[in-house]
């Protein structure tokens, strides 16, 4: 009998995954449980529209992420802080930082989980930092730290 999974089960499948399994197993144990659904062509056409609009909306997702990007690359991002006369920080600059200037500065609200530092910023500068914006999207943005 073919069936549409409705959640993950561990060694049968993953959700909305079409499978084929017993009779038995299905009528006694995945229906009861509303683990799955059987694949009348009813059943399949809900999972193809909604599959359909997943889909859609990641699409619309990354083209958001790439338009994100490409206004990054031209944005020069200037954070003062307070530095010693060798350029040396007090603290340093942390993702924290870039996002919430960024946001206030800029009008773009991102994440800061999603700003790839290896390390907090340290001394004074320009440094190009990586923006992790969706899956295969990397925007680069150039961050000035400026002394007060």
């Amino acid at each position: 009998m073919k069936v549409i999974l409705l959640c993950d089960i561990k060694g049968v499948g993953k959700k909305d995954e079409i499978i084929n399994s017993s009779d038995g197993f299905a009528r006694n144990y995945l229906f009861p449980k509303k683990l799955a659904l059987e694949a009348t062509t009813e059943n399949l056409l809900k999972l193809k529209a909604k599959q359909d609009a997943t889909a859609y909306k990641r699409n619309q997702e990354k083209e958001e992420a790439i338009a994100i990007a490409n206004r990054l690359k031209d944005i020069t991002l200037k954070i003062e802080v307070k530095a010693g006369e060798n350029g040396k920080i007090f603290g340093g600059v942390t993702s924290k930082e870039i996002s919430e200037n960024l946001k206030v500065k800029e009008k773009i609200d991102i994440d800061k989980k999603k700003i790839v530092l290896n390390e907090t910023i340290k001394n004074l500068g320009v440094f190009v930092v990586d923006i992790k914006l969706f899956e295969g999207v990397i925007g680069k943005l150039k961050v000035q730290v400026l002394s007060i």
